[in-house]
């Protein structure tokens, strides 16, 4: 079993991994590699039990070593730590492009170490320890990588104990190859970022113009700009790792923009209720979607009123019936009429269970 766990970086991911596992496993030993007050903050906020002052003491002895840097720095890390691992220990990094570290992992790593490329889908509005949090990774998509095509039930049989940890977090485990990472994160992901910040930017501009621009940008602007406040030094290695498939998507995406662009200017506003009507077909199918060995959630749909206290009402009536929600999103809101959640479950049954719990609390609520 793992039993020790080196962590180079101890940041906002580094430090929430060791936080979840310290909770789940506190058997296991984690040593952090850091610069040494953000080691200082992690021994006192219990986030690692030992510190290190070079990647080489870090990795001694471990069983797992987690590459919680930028991709840069993991790089060299990488170059670093080879030459003193121990045969069968296991490299990760929790990166969210994957060609580079894992082409540099084949070539720096022996033969004896293994390697699979990570990437958490969660984050918050803020980096570093002080905002680690233990619970940042429930119910968050955690993608692995291997560095060699294989199937979820060989990678799974290889590598159990390692995906157990992962899972101990709350994450719900997928397996994708590199280049497929890389190309969907740059659509879903890193287009996303590059889209809020031109988005921010150009309104902005429109408010040097008009002073009540930005007053009235709110709702969905603010929900479509949230990301814009993400510091670009998170940003510098993954626009560079990844630019290929960042510039596919960007050209993609302009082509579409200019397609609605287009149609509009036609008033063609049938193939506009088109375009809206398959959005939101699309963006409903978006949580039911699942390939690899991610775990499907059931779902529930419950109406919820706009007034105060009704989503305490909702979670009230499942935390009496003891089911637990894996997952929670709010679908859409009307000022005055309210609004649908959808939320999942680990089962039907729980699912199942759930609508009948919501309406004998008097709620509207049915499975799709």
């Amino acid at each position: 079993m793992i039993q020790r766990i080196a962590l180079l970086g101890v940041g906002l991911i580094g430090g929430s991994l060791g936080l979840a596992w310290q909770r789940h496993r506190p058997d296991l030993t984690l040593v952090g590699y850091d610069r040494p007050e953000v080691l200082d903050d992690a021994l006192r906020l219990s986030a690692i039990d030992e510190r290190a002052a070079e990647p080489a003491a870090a990795v001694h002895d471990a069983d797992l070593v987690v590459l919680a840097a930028p991709l840069a720095a993991s790089l060299r890390l990488l170059e670093a730590i080879a030459p003193h691992l121990r045969p069968g220990t296991l490299v990760t990094d929790v990166g969210s492009v994957k060609r580079p570290v894992l082409a540099h992992a084949r070539v720096v790593l022996p033969p004896e170490n293994p390697f699979v490329g990570g990437h958490p889908m969660a984050g918050a509005e803020r980096g570093g320890i002080a905002h680690a949090d233990p619970l940042l990774f429930e119910n968050a998509t955690y993608v692995l990588c291997p560095t060699a095509p294989v199937s979820p039930g060989d990678f799974s049989a290889e590598h159990a104990d390692f995906i157990d940890l992962i899972r101990l977090t709350g994450a719900r485990l997928f397996l994708l190859d590199a280049e497929r990472h890389d190309r969907i994160a740059a659509a879903v992901s890193h287009l996303p970022q590059l889209l809020a910040v031109a988005l921010m930017n150009y309104a902005a501009g429109l408010g040097e113009r008009d002073d009540a621009f930005l007053p009235l940008a709110a709702g969905g602007f603010r929900d479509m700009t949230r990301i814009a406040s993400s510091p670009f030094a998170m940003w510098r290695d993954i626009l560079v790792g990844n630019e290929g498939f960042i510039l596919d998507a960007l050209g993609g995406f302009a082509t579409a923009l200019q397609r609605l662009r287009h149609r509009l200017a036609e008033e063609d506003l049938d193939t506009l209720e088109e375009a809206f009507e398959t959005a939101r077909e699309v963006r409903e199918t978006i949580p039911r979607d699942t390939k690899g060995f991610l775990r499907p959630l059931a779902e529930v749909y419950v109406h919820a009123e706009d007034r105060p206290g009704e989503l305490v009402h909702i979670t009230g009536a499942l935390y009496e019936a003891e089911i637990n929600i894996k997952d929670i999103e709010l679908l859409k809101i009307r000022e005055g009429t309210g609004g649908t959640f959808r939320l999942g479950f680990t089962t039907a049954s729980l699912a199942d269970a759930a609508v009948a719990a919501l309406e004998q609390a008097g709620r509207r609520a049915y499975r799709p």
